[in-house]
């Protein structure tokens, strides 16, 4: 059961990571009429928030593969629910105040991706 958790949480991270990459390009022409460097910063942020959340989640799916139960395998537990919390509450602090749906959604997917990591990875005991 415990790697069941680690692997939807490590497979919802994944999914919420392509869809930050999917839509980049339609998210930089929403903000109008910007300047080109302010426009290649925010696609750059989106890339790279996306390719975290896959990264973390390729990290975390791996590991469990190779062996979950490993003192390594633990420590990439740990370091990825702090990662993600710490996502989560930048999230909260400034996206979670933007009506689009996505934004207000991005905390609560990164923090439940977390516990089921945390949780997974009998982290608690």
């Amino acid at each position: 059961m415990n790697q069941i958790l680690l692997y939807i949480g490590s497979s919802l991270l994944f999914i919420w990571g392509i869809a930050h990459l999917y839509p980049t390009k339609s998210i930089v022409i929403g903000f109008g009429e910007i300047s080109p460097d302010n426009k290649r910063i925010i696609k750059m942020e989106w890339i790279i928030e996306g390719l975290t959340h896959i990264f973390i989640s390729v990290l975390v799916f791996s590991i469990t593969i190779i062996d979950p139960a490993h003192l390594i395998s633990r420590t990439v537990y740990w370091l990825s629910f702090i990662m993600l919390n710490t996502l989560a509450l930048v999230s909260l602090l400034t996206g979670f105040r933007i009506r689009f749906l996505p934004f207000r959604l991005c905390p609560v997917v990164l923090a439940t991706s977390s516990f089921l990591i945390l949780l997974g990875g009998n982290l608690l005991a």
